[in-house]
């Protein structure tokens, strides 16, 4: 092979002096490595990358027969099976069957090995999983065995690279390309009745085949929901609806056409949806006055650290629009993808603030960088070259050519690149924001770590938002603030319900119901609202939202399931000691998980160790008197939703013998505890039994309104039992504690409702002879209870029952009395 025209073909033929000094041959270059290009004095990033991906290129063409016979990669050992979200890719070679008919079957396989090995290291790079080879297709999971708040961008990503890089790759003469099918929804994942490991099952791998039959060469299409999830990362094209098989109604399309670039992480998934700013004013506040000392001369640094979902990148947004006009602005954005390349977020900010587009000619993008780049001393050109060679843009003959070693390079491109806020600086105060620190790469980190010290001096504000997992190395500057953010509080939630809602007022029990479940995260209490406005609950009625039916336990919004999920799985070791505390509840003690769970003491108390540092729990107390609670009542969902339905109702019934054996005092205090966890167990008289008991404790407490509601819960179990006198004797004691519950919380019972035959209503205590001759009796009774105990909770405590606005709309629930 001849190096030095494959340079020449690259564009790259000044490097062909060193790789022939250093005997690089056809065979060596296979095996390069960014560090062997680095020595031999590759210094441009954006030429080493552009050298490595055709390197790739390369040995994707090698024959490799056995290849196409080598099984996926597997996990190190197989995974229980669970329920998650998970984004699917599937992959398909075009024209496979033309190519085998070709082709030597040799040759077949060195293409289909080279197709196999592409996919593969494109998964790979975007932390994907591979699931299966299928012939000339390939089955790859994103959201398994580890999850991530951005799946479904990441297997995007990963569609349109490997599409990108197919024709590269040798097809017997023939150009190669590929089609991709991407889709998003719930599935089962892991070993499945013993068989395969790393199985899935569910509607979602077939729906990603179905998209990948639909799009056209060397293009990607998605499902609706993995959409949704995208945001504003990509260019799409709508396909409109079409009929899949398999599919009962057609389905809206897209193909995605390629990235568009992004300003900021939250531009590109949040900015469309953004809600009226609610609360964080002294935040704002305190920010406003670091920019005012910034302007006047005093140089700040503010530290902005909060976890994911409180709100860091909507405070910078609002503080660059109230600085809008007043100074310049630079934007820093980290990436979870780009954290081993180097001055990533500097090179992305350049292109996007000098427009520059991947198909401008090499002259325009050089123009443009030339408009953008501000001249730090009096030779205008001294750092264009060195840009232009960190963008891997050539400077032909416009620059001299760049002759310093690479570490001289290094340090005055990093010269140049801390030098233009500082230059912009005379003319006016900067803002430059750092987005998302926890993800920055080392020779940023490095540039900002030069930065910091100077900014005190002058007319500059740094900001840089991170997660609390970023240690900020800068707190001894007298200049540098930290600022931790909290939660928001009961009444701003609120606000912002509100603001969500569009200024419609939503019913108080569902307003406490998503505060409960959001713990003051903003993030959890907009994606909350928006799905119950979403899920049809609630109907507007003269500007009001009013309730159609019973509010049932909020889901995890599909926006949510993969950041959640991934906290969880980056402590793979301890999943199941958090899934049994998620079961027992959002509160649970050492000695009941030690119960239930079976574990050594010390594997026991390292997993909770685990899971406290990694800050999912809260602990109070010392094992064995310790009590645990999850720090978000999200998170004890998503741990509960993971397990299967069988191993959930295992758990449960694991729990509540675990309550009556070791602590009998509870089990007697507090019997609803034991009826929750039998009714999840699926154990429904011994759940009924239990709500019996519970009403009648709360009773006997003058808790009528909460004794009520448990006689109904009680009621609403019962349909779990076979028909027999044990499950009519325990309805008839539950309809009677429910009425007398309802006659002491509301003076007056209203009339008794008519059947829908004009008719009274039946007794619960109607003989068994004759609900077996009706076939009706006991389930028209069972039905009246739910909606008696919904409108029960919607009215407003102690209101008597006569009161004249009511008696028509909400019948009594001591109707059958």
């Amino acid at each position: 092979m001849d190096v030095a025209e494959w340079l020449r073909r690259l564009g790259l033929e000044q490097y062909a002096p060193g790789f022939r000094d250093n005997d690089v041959d056809g065979e060596v270059l296979r095996r390069l490595t960014g560090e062997d290009l680095r020595e031999l004095g590759v210094a441009s990033v954006g030429h080493r990358r552009r050298l490595i991906d055709a390197i790739a290129a390369l040995s994707d063409t090698r024959p490799a027969p056995e290849a196409s016979l080598a099984p996926a990669p597997t996990l190190g050992t197989a995974r229980e099976a669970e329920r998650r979200q998970l984004t699917v890719l599937f992959s398909d070679l075009v024209d496979s069957t033309l190519l085998a008919s070709r082709l030597d079957p040799e040759e077949y396989a060195a293409v289909i090995g080279a197709y196999h090995r592409c996919v593969a290291e494109t998964v790979g790079r975007f932390d994907g999983f591979l699931a299966k080879y299928l012939g000339d297709g390939v089955l790859a999971y994103f959201g398994y065995p580890a999850a991530h708040e951005d799946d479904a961008e990441r297997a995007i990503r990963t569609g349109l690279e490997v599409t990108r890089r197919m024709p590269a790759l040798s097809g017997g003469g023939a150009a190669l390309s590929a089609r991709v099918g991407i889709a998003t929804g719930l599935v089962v994942v892991g070993e499945i009745g013993g068989g395969e490991a790393n199985a899935v099952v569910g509607e979602t791998p077939n729906l990603a085949a179905r998209l990948q039959a639909e799009a056209p060469p060397g293009g990607v299409v998605i499902a609706p929901a993995t959409r949704r999830l995208a945001g504003h990362w990509f260019r799409y094209c709508d396909l409109g609806a079409r009929p899949l098989k398999g599919i009962a109604e057609p389905m809206l399309l897209t193909q995605v056409l390629d990235e568009q670039p992004a300003e900021s992480r939250f531009a590109a998934t949040r900015a469309a949806l953004l809600t009226p700013f609610v609360g964080r004013e002294q935040e704002i506040g305190l920010l406003l006055d670091r920019w005012r000392l910034a302007s006047a001369g005093e140089g700040q640094v503010v530290v902005l650290s909060g976890e994911a979902g409180i709100g860091k990148s909507r405070i910078s947004e609002v503080l660059r629009e109230r600085v809008a006009g007043a100074g310049a602005r630079i934007r820093y954005q980290c990436s979870p993808y780009y954290t081993d390349t180097a001055l990533y977020p500097v090179a992305a900010h350049l292109r996007a603030a000098a427009r520059i587009e991947p198909n401008d000619p090499s002259a325009t993008k050089l123009d443009k960088l030339e408009r953008l780049v501000v001249p730090s001393e009096a030779e205008a050109d001294a750092n264009v070259p060195l840009l232009a060679d960190l963008l891997a843009i050539p400077t032909t003959d416009r620059y001299p050519a760049q002759t310093m070693g690479p570490e001289l390079r290094k340090v005055r491109t990093l010269r140049a690149l801390a030098d233009q806020p500082f230059v912009l600086a005379r003319r006016g105060p900067v803002l430059v924001l750092l987005e998302d620190a926890h993800w920055i790469d080392p020779t940023t980190r490095e540039l900002i770590d030069a930065a910091i010290e100077p900014i005190g001096r002058r007319r500059v504000m740094l900001l840089v938002t991170c997660r609390p997992e970023f240690q900020n190395p800068w707190g001894s500057h007298s200049h540098v603030t930290t600022l931790t953010l909290n939660r928001l509080g009961r009444q701003q939630c609120a606000d912002l319900i509100g603001q969500v809602a569009g200024g419609r007022q939503v019913p108080e029990t569902i307003t406490r119901a998503i505060i409960d479940r959001a713990d003051g995260v903003p993030l959890f209490v907009e994606e909350l609202t928006k799905a119950v406005l979403e899920s049809g609950l609630l109907r507007e009625t003269h500007g009001e939202l009013v309730a159609d039916g019973p509010l049932l336990p909020l889901a995890i919004p599909t926006t949510l399931q993969g950041s959640l999920l991934a906290r969880l799985d980056r402590l793979s070791t301890t999943r199941e000691v958090a899934q049994i505390g998620a079961a027992i509840g959002r509160e649970f003690s050492y000695e009941l998980l030690a119960a239930v769970a079976g574990l050594l003491e010390a594997e026991l108390q390292a997993a909770l160790s685990q899971l406290e540092a990694a800050g999912l729990v809260f602990r109070r107390g010392n094992p064995p008197e310790a009590v645990y609670s999850f720090k978000h009542a999200l998170v004890q969902d998503a741990a509960h939703d993971s397990l299967l339905k069988s191993r959930r109702q295992q758990l449960h019934a694991r729990i509540a013998a675990a309550i009556e054996q070791h602590d009998p005092d509870t089990a007697s205090a507090q019997p609803q505890l034991l009826a929750q966890h039998y009714a999840e167990a699926g154990f429904a008289e011994r759940s009924a039994r239990a709500w019996l008991a519970a009403g009648r404790l709360a009773a006997s407490r003058s808790a009528s309104q909460e004794a009520a509601m448990q006689f109904a819960r009680g009621i609403d179990v019962l349909r779990g039992m076979e028909p027999g006198s044990e499950r009519d004797r325990l309805e008839l004691d539950l309809q009677v504690g429910r009425g007398s519950a309802c006659a002491a919380a509301y003076a007056t019972p209203p009339p008794r409702p008519k059947r829908p035959g004009g008719g009274p209503s039946r007794c619960c205590a109607t003989t068994r002879a004759t609900q077996e001759t009706t076939g009706r009796g006991a389930a028209s009774q069972r039905r009246c209870p739910r909606k008696a105990i919904w409108r029960l909770t919607q009215r407003s405590p102690r209101k008597p029952w006569n009161s004249p606005d009511k008696v028509t709309t909400r019948p009594g629930c001591a109707s059958h009395i």
